[in-house]
């Protein structure tokens, strides 16, 4: 993996460097008092434009939905009713998860904290780029790699925006902080331009604690963003319309869906593209000119994933205006029900596995109470004066990371071959270095400004263990378990063996795809091309049927092959399969017949179970076992599928490379 897989993508590269340059500190001031009333007012509005945008979300595509103004919560009052309170879902519920992570570990956890809350809490209701990133969670990745483009081939849609208001909302004013804070939860899903508006969306929020006007916070999102950015260009697009079209919104939308949706390059049109999804909200931003009812509508309105846009900007508005500044009619939309605080002040965990259910104002309470420490950590404090308490913020602190060692794909190491692999590093203060506590490196390999280099001479399982330092006293250790393979033999194999040697692409194309069609090949033969990730790299078993079937692919040779470790990688993976379900290995003995092989042993274990929250793209299974003599051998298994909501199941697997390999020494060290 290179290296910038492991050091963050370019903008929020650029986003920390800028944040840890040297300024005069500047402070404001606030009442703790409205401080917790705004905090209050955001939670409130999130809730709302959630459940009022529900309803509308991916319903208005090629028009915009109706002006008839207000909307209301439409079935959603139904289900207020049901709940006898507001409930959770995507745009709340891991912001929920995310509070409960800063209070476990503090204000500023690790991405690596942040992944064990969503292996363990996120266990369903998850799709695109969170899907795709708490599978490889699951898989044994730590962000960012759960976000790479080269790994995630969501990396560019909606869902880091959606998410991360916390990370602003608890430092109040601090807009540098906040946007770069929110870029770096961000790569837990996203990369490149999909985090912009995250970012965006982080200034602006901690900005609206001191700056009322909805029109100058759209500039203040922009300036955090680094030159070049597409989303800024993106945003002047959208403020040209609006100075175009004053007073008609749905023509400024007519043309913003013309070109960020109509004509977006097909590798990223979806209509939950991040870019196109953020360009709906500034259209509403500038028409809702600060009015949160006018606001609310127009987000519904500007359709495509529209109860996002509904969300984060209604929580923008209760930023500025606070719990009394919110309409009580949708803070008490149920007349014949006595609730004295809104929303019966109770918050419904239906979404998450094992979050409790909470009272809205404590959430709230509790979240400013982890802006307080962050506000104090970072060069501010509270004070009293004239009977009222006060924090005094520095509104240019900066935000460093957390110093990481983050775990990503093992470095492919072949006998004979060169090896140049970027050590994964993440956060903390230059300069960084490396120390080998215990265990050795594969012959001829050697540390080198965090790269291991060298030409491997023999095959082995080598685990290590590794010592990082940043700037003169943070230290981390992690081990690791260097694998370094024999030759390939794929490549010198007679023919290609396979249950499906050619993808029936009018099945595949009829199915509810999701991936960039730029990663599929059709043909079986590109299991042995050495390309792993990206275009033309993933083969589905696709056949004309979607009945349970076995999978299998190998490889022939003209002369016995002495073997005993294969490498199985994915490819891209569907919400409605992909995947094996079991899978083993075989090899044809003397007499033509297909056996198993003994003492098989899978690293890391196969993901169990049918569903898709964990099956994870372009990803490594080893397979090694006690050597065999034979001219074939193949991997076979269950292919896997789910039911899903918008076509039928269809098991198939996917599959980018098979690699085969002579014995594996000490192989058993693998899953030790």
């Amino acid at each position: 993996m290179h290296r910038k897989s492991v050091t963050a993508s370019g903008i929020v590269a650029l986003l920390l460097v800028s944040s840890i340059s040297a300024q005069d500190p500047e402070f404001k001031r606030i009442a703790v008092e409205d401080y917790r009333d705004k905090v209050y007012g955001s939670w409130l509005a999130q809730c709302i434009g959630n459940i009022y945008g529900l309803p509308h979300e991916n319903r208005y595509i090629d028009e915009p939905g109706p002006d008839e103004f207000p909307y209301g919560y439409r079935r959603n009052l139904d289900a207020l009713k049901r709940t006898n309170g507001v409930f959770s879902d995507d745009d709340t519920d891991i912001e929920y998860m995310y509070l409960l992570a800063m209070e476990q570990h503090g204000p500023e956890p690790s991405l690596a904290q942040l992944a064990a809350m969503w292996k363990y809490h996120v266990r369903n209701r998850v799709w695109l780029a969170n899907r795709a990133a708490v599978a490889a969670m699951n898989h044994g990745f730590t962000p960012p790699f759960t976000g790479d483009k080269e790994l995630n081939p969501h990396w560019f849609q909606i869902d880091p925006q959606l998410i991360n208001e916390i990370w602003s909302v608890t430092a109040p004013g601090m807009v540098r902080y906040a946007a770069a804070k929110s870029g770096w939860a961000a790569l837990i899903m996203d990369d490149d331009w999909g985090i912009e508006p995250t970012v965006y969306y982080g200034a602006m929020y901690a900005a609206a604690f001191f700056e009322p006007d909805a029109h100058k916070l759209i500039d203040i999102g922009v300036a955090a963003l680094p030159a070049g950015s597409r989303f800024a260009r993106t945003v002047s697009d959208m403020k040209a319309l609006y100075q175009k079209h004053p007073e008609d919104w749905k023509a400024a939308r007519r043309e913003m869906a013309d070109k960020y949706y109509h004509r977006e390059p097909r590798e990223s049109k979806t209509i939950w593209n991040a870019n196109l999804n953020a360009a709906a909200g500034v259209l509403a931003q500038l028409y809702g000119d600060g009015d949160f009812q006018e606001t609310l509508d127009l987000s519904c309105a500007m359709g495509f994933d529209a109860d996002n846009q509904a969300a984060t900007l209604a929580g923008l508005l209760g930023v500025i205006l606070g719990r009394q500044g919110l309409p009580n009619d949708l803070l008490f939309p149920i007349r014949e029900f006595n609730w004295t605080k809104p929303f019966n002040d109770f918050y419904k965990n239906v979404s998450r596995y094992d979050m409790p259910d909470a009272g809205l104002e404590d959430m709230a309470d509790r979240m400013a109470a982890q802006g307080e420490k962050i506000i104090l950590r970072h060069g501010g404090r509270r004070f009293s004066e004239g009977g009222r308490e006060f924090y005094l913020i520095n509104t240019e602190s900066p935000f460093v990371p957390p110093l990481e060692f983050p775990s990503g794909p093992i470095p492919y190491m072949e006998v004979g071959q060169q090896v140049d692999y970027a050590l994964p590093a993440f956060g903390g203060e230059a300069p960084l270095s490396w120390t080998v506590l215990r265990g050795d490196l594969p012959g001829n390999l050697r540390i080198l400004e965090g790269t291991v280099s060298g030409v491997p001479s023999a095959p082995g399982v080598f685990p290590i263990a590794l010592q990082l330092t940043a700037g003169n006293d943070q230290r981390i250790s992690k081990a690791l378990k260097l694998v370094v393979r024999g030759p390939n033999l794929a490549r010198s194999a007679r023919s290609v063996l396979s249950s499906v040697s050619k993808t029936d692409t009018a099945r595949r194309d009829e199915m509810w795809l999701t991936v960039p069609h730029s990663l599929y090949a059709d043909q079986v033969e590109v299991i042995r091309d050495g390309n792993r990730l990206g275009d033309g790299s993933t083969f589905y078993s696709i056949e004309d049927h979607g009945n349970p079937k076995l999978d299998f692919f190998g490889f022939e040779w003209s002369q016995p092959q002495r073997v005993g470790l294969m490498g199985y990688h994915t490819g891209a993976v569907e919400e409605s399969g992909g995947w094996f379900t079991s899978l083993n290995v075989e090899y044809r003995d003397s007499d033509g017949n297909w056996k198993p092989v003994d003492g098989l042993l899978i690293s890391p274990p196969l993901a169990p179970g049918p569903l898709p929250f964990n099956k994870p793209h372009f990803v490594e299974y080893l397979l090694a076992f006690r050597p065999v003599t034979t001219m074939a051998i193949r991997i076979i298994g269950d292919a896997g599928g789910a039911d899903h909501w918008r076509s039928g199941r269809t098991n198939f697997t996917s599959i980018s490379e098979l690699s085969v390999h002579g014995p594996l020494p000490r192989y058993e060290l693998l899953n030790r």
